[in-house]
C-alpha cells in the first residue's frame, strides 16, 4: 500500500542514538560493560527485525489482519516466548479498518514499535534475561525499569532528573519549587542592586571628578572624561531620577543639596559648561527639564528662512526652491512666512531667489518680537538695535513699505551689513542711523512703536555659539542687565503716548536668564509708572517668572513669554510688550544722561533736536559738508550735460550765472 498520512507530513523520524540507550541503562544501575554488550545485542537484533519486517510486510492472514511473524518472534528467545505472547495478548488493541491497519504497517509504525516494544526484546537476547528467571515474575518487562525515571537530554546529569510526582509528595514538591523560585528572585534582586550601586553617586569612579588633588597631580580632565562619558551620563540620569523622587530614590546619607551639586559638576564635565553658568541655567528648571535643556543645546536648531512678502509669496518661493532640490516645509501654524529647510542641493545664500531678495536666512525665534510689535501702515517705528536687518525688513514688509522706519545700530561696521540687506530686500521706507541707542530721547522721539532687541549674553543660542558655555562670567551678568535697563528706559521715553494707533514698546532678548529678562522688565515698571505690560499676541510660549530664587516680581509678568529649545525647538528667547499710556515723569531722563530741560522739550513737541556744533565736529556720520557736496553737485551737472550731448566747458559761464545776473564763484573741483 501507499505511504501513511503521517509519513507524508513529516517523514520518518531519525534513528535513535545507541549512546542514548547506553546512558539510560547506566543510570538504571547497569555497569558500563553490561550496557555496551546490551547495545551491541540491540543493534544485531534490530538488523534481524528489519530484514524480517521487510519480508513479511504487507502479508495478511485469512482473517484480514497483518501477520507479525518474523517481526517479533525472530528476535525473542525460546524460553520466554510463551510469557511474552500472553502479555501481548492482554494489550491487543481494538480491531481497526483495513486502511488504519495498513497505516500501522508503515515505516513510521515500525520505527515506533522499535522504539518502545523492542526494548524487551533486546534484554531477552542479552545476558539480563537470565538474571530475572528466578524472580517468579513471568510478565516482567525490562522497559518498565527505564520508564521509572524521566528521560532527559544527554547533556543533563543524574541530579537533573525530576522526582516522581505522586499524590503523597505533591505538597512537598510544590513547597520545594516555591523556595527555589524565591531564591532565584532574591539573587536577581541582589544583582540589580549591585549594578545600580555601581552606577550610583556612591560609586568609586564618579568621585574621581571631585578629587582636586588628582587633577593637580597631572591627570587632565579631558583625558579622564574620554573613557568615562558613558559613566557620567548614567550617573546624570540616576541623579535626575533621584531628585525627581527624592524620598524613594535618593541615596542614603546624602542631602538634596549634595545631589544637586554632584549633578551640576557632572553637567559641567559632560557638556563643557563653566560651573557658574551651569548652576545659573540649572536653577531655571526642575531637574528633569534642566537635563532636557542642556541636551537640546547640543543639537543645532533647524535652518529657517523668512519669505520677503515685498517681492514674492511663500507658496511661489517654496515651489521655486523645491525645483532647485530643496526639501522644506512650513515652519509652523503660527507663522505664514517661515519655511523650514531640511536638505538643500544648492547653497541657500547663493540662489537667484536669495540674491533677488525673495527671502532672508533668519531664525524662527526672531519672528516673534516683530509679531508682538505688530506694526501698522503709515506709522513711525524705531528699531533700536537693527543689525543685521532681519527684524527691520520684517517690519517693512508688514508695513508694506509705508510710513517710516528708523533702523539704528551703534556699530558702524554692522550698519553696513544692515544697509545691504535693506537694499536687497527692497525696503524703501527705512532710514539707517548710527547712534548709541541710549541717546534716542534727545536725538528723535515721537515714535508710534519701538522695538528693542537688546544685546544679551546669548544663553538662548548656545547651540549656535558654544563659546557661551565658558566665556560668560558673573561680571557679564552684572554689566549686561545694567545696559539693558538703560536701553529700555530710553525706548520707553522715545514713544509717543498720544499715538492713535501705537504707543507700544517690545523688549526682547535671546537669553533665558532672569537677570536679563524679568529683572529688567521689573526695573522698567518701577522707574516708569506710565507704562504697563500687555498681551504679546503670541499663540504659544511659557509664562514669565513672577518669583525666582527668593525674588518676587509684578504679577503682570505672566504676560511675558519665554521660549526654550527643548520645548519648542527654537532658540531660547524672551518677549515682553509694554503700553505707554502717559508722559514720562519730569526729570526721568537724568539716568540716561538727558537733562531736565531736554525732557521738557521732548514732552512738548517730540520733534528732533538740532545737532550742536560739538556733535557736528565729533560725529561726521550722516552730517553735511558743503564744499564736498558742491563738488559732487558740479560733477553731476557736467555728467548730465555730457549725456545730453552738450559740452559742459562751453556752458560753464552760462550755467554759473544766477537769475539776477550776478556770477557765481566757480567750483575748484576737478573735472571728471
Amino acid at each position: 500500500m501507499g505511504v501513511g498520512r503521517r509519513m507524508k507530513k513529516q517523514g520518518a523520524p531519525e534513528p535513535l542514538d545507541e549512546a542514548h540507550f547506553t546512558n539510560l541503562k547506566r543510570k538504571a544501575g547497569m555497569s558500563v560493560a553490561e550496557s555496551r554488550a546490551e547495545s551491541q545485542q540491540y543493534t544485531n537484533s534490530k538488523k534481524r527485525r528489519t530484514n524480517g519486517g521487510a519480508e513479511g510486510k504487507g502479508k495478511k492472514n485469512s482473517a484480514g489482519t497483518t501477520s507479525t511473524k518474523g517481526k517479533f518472534t525472530n528476535s525473542l528467545p525460546s524460553q520466554k516466548s510463551a510469557p511474552k505472547k500472553s502479555k501481548k495478548a492482554e494489550s491487543v488493541p481494538l480491531p481497526m479498518s483495513d486502511e488504519d491497519m495498513e497505516d500501522d504497517d508503515s515505516d513510521v509504525a515500525d520505527l515506533m514499535g522499535d522504539e518502545f516494544d523492542d526494548l524487551s526484546g533486546e534484554e531477552e537476547d542479552g545476558g539480563l534475561g537470565d538474571d530475572f528467571l528466578d524472580s517468579g515474575s513471568e510478565v516482567y518487562d525490562s522497559d518498565e525499569d527505564h520508564r521509572s525515571k524521566p528521560m532527559f537530554s544527554e547533556d543533563e546529569d543524574e541530579s537533573d532528573a525530576e522526582e516522581k510526582l505522586t499524590a503523597a509528595n505533591i505538597a512537598g514538591l510544590t513547597r520545594k519549587l516555591d523556595e527555589q523560585m524565591a531564591e532565584e528572585a532574591a539573587d536577581a534582586q541582589a544583582e540589580l542592586e549591585e549594578a545600580a550601586l555601581q552606577t550610583n553617586i556612591a560609586g568609586d569612579r564618579p568621585h574621581i571628578l571631585d578629587d582636586d588633588s588628582e587633577d593637580e597631580a597631572g591627570i587632565k580632565p579631558k583625558a579622564l572624561l574620554a573613557p568615562d562619558l558613558q559613566l557620567l551620563r548614567n550617573r546624570i540620569n540616576n541623579t535626575v531620577q533621584a531628585l525627581e523622587d527624592f524620598s524613594k530614590r535618593a541615596q542614603e546619607g546624602k542631602s538634596r543639596a549634595e545631589h544637586t551639586a554632584q549633578l551640576i559638576k557632572d553637567i559641567c564635565a559632560y557638556y563643557g559648561y563653566s560651573e557658574y553658568l551651569a548652576e545659573k541655567l540649572f536653577n531655571l528648571f526642575p531637574p528633569k527639564e534642566a537635563f532636557a535643556f542642556f541636551e537640546a543645546n547640543e543639537t543645532a536648531r533647524p535652518v529657517v528662512i523668512r519669505t520677503n512678502t515685498l517681492r514674492t509669496h511663500r507658496r511661489d518661493l517654496a515651489q521655486a526652491l523645491i525645483n532647485r532640490g530643496v526639501t522644506l516645509e512650513p515652519v509652523g501654524k503660527w507663522s505664514k512666512i517661515g519655511l523650514q529647510i531640511f536638505e538643500s542641493a544648492v547653497p541657500l545664500g547663493a540662489t537667484p531667489e536669495y540674491l533677488a531678495g525673495h527671502y532672508i536666512l533668519q531664525a524662527a525665534s526672531s519672528f516673534l518680537p516683530v509679531m508682538a510689535l505688530a506694526p501698522q501702515e503709515h506709522e513711525r517705528v524705531l528699531d533700536m538695535a537693527a543689525a543685521p536687518g532681519g527684524k527691520t525688513t520684517h517690519i517693512a514688509a508688514l508695513m508694506k513699505n509705508t510710513g517710516c522706519i528708523f533702523a539704528n545700530d551703534s556699530n558702524k561696521s554692522r550698519a553696513k551689513g544692515l544697509i545691504g540687506n535693506i537694499h536687497r530686500l527692497g525696503a524703501k521706507n527705512t532710514i539707517v542711523c548710527n547712534y548709541d541707542a541710549r541717546e534716542f530721547p534727545k536725538v528723535i522721539g515721537g515714535f508710534d512703536r519701538v522695538l528693542l532687541d537688546a544685546p544679551c549674553s546669548g544663553t538662548g543660542v548656545i547651540a549656535k555659539d558654544p563659546s557661551v558655555k565658558t566665556n560668560k562670567t558673573e561680571k557679564d551678568f552684572l554689566m549686561l542687565p545694567h545696559l539693558q535697563k538703560q536701553l529700555l528706559l530710553a525706548a520707553i521715553d522715545s514713544v509717543d503716548h498720544n499715538s492713535k494707533t501705537g504707543g507700544y514698546i517690545v523688549y526682547s532678548t535671546c537669553s533665558v536668564t532672569v537677570e536679563e529678562n524679568e529683572g529688567v522688565v521689573q526695573y522698567a515698571l518701577s522707574r516708569r509708572p506710565n507704562v504697563k505690560l500687555v498681551e504679546t499676541g503670541l499663540v504659544f510660549g511659557k509664562e514669565g517668572f513672577t518669583a525666582y530664587m527668593g525674588k518676587t516680581f509684578d504679577k503682570s509678568l505672566k504676560l511675558t513669554r519665554r521660549y526654550y529649545p527643548h520645548a519648542y525647538n527654537v532658540d531660547g528667547f524672551f518677549v515682553s510688550k509694554f503700553k505707554k499710556f502717559g508722559p514720562s515723569p519730569k526729570g526721568s531722563g537724568a539716568s540716561n544722561g538727558v537733562s531736565k530741560a531736554m525732557v521738557d522739550e521732548l514732552e512738548a513737541d517730540k520733534r528732533p533736536v538740532p545737532e550742536t556744533e560739538e556733535d557736528e565736529k565729533t560725529d561726521a556720520f550722516g552730517g553735511w559738508d558743503e564744499e564736498e557736496d558742491q563738488a559732487y553737485m558740479e560733477r553731476a551737472r557736467r555728467a548730465m550735460l555730457k549725456k545730453k550731448g552738450i559740452n559742459p566747458k562751453a556752458n560753464v559761464g552760462d550755467m554759473s550765472k544766477k537769475p539776477n545776473g550776478k556770477e557765481k564763484k566757480k567750483s575748484k573741483s576737478k573735472d571728471t
